[in-house]
């Protein structure tokens, strides 16, 4: 196996495993905060794939990076959907004083 593989997948399971750690500690108050800011990150994966599929490098490379893009944007339109139906729920229901 390549060794930069190896290194690649090595990364990635590290980054899984804090990742599931800090998510899972975060406090309940501070989740439409850390789901802000995860739609961010997720804008950069688009931004990412965008790049990936453009490059035309080979044909699984435009297919992957084609899937790419429409999962995370998808997930970043989610997330902001979520986001604001979270963050109606702070807003005050009666009439203003």
């Amino acid at each position: 196996m390549n060794s930069n593989l190896i290194d690649a997948l090595f990364i990635f399971m590290l980054a899984c495993f804090i990742g599931f750690e800090v998510i899972r500690h975060v406090s309940p108050l501070l989740h439409t905060p850390l789901m802000s800011l995860t739609n961010a990150l997720d804008a950069i994966a688009v931004v990412g794939a965008i790049i990936l599929a453009g490059e035309h490098k080979s044909t699984l490379a435009t297919i992957l990076g084609t899937i790419a893009i429409v999962a995370a944007t998808s997930n970043v339109v989610g997330g902001f959907l979520i986001t604001d139906r979270m963050l109606k729920m702070f807003k005050a229901s009666g009439p203003k004083k």
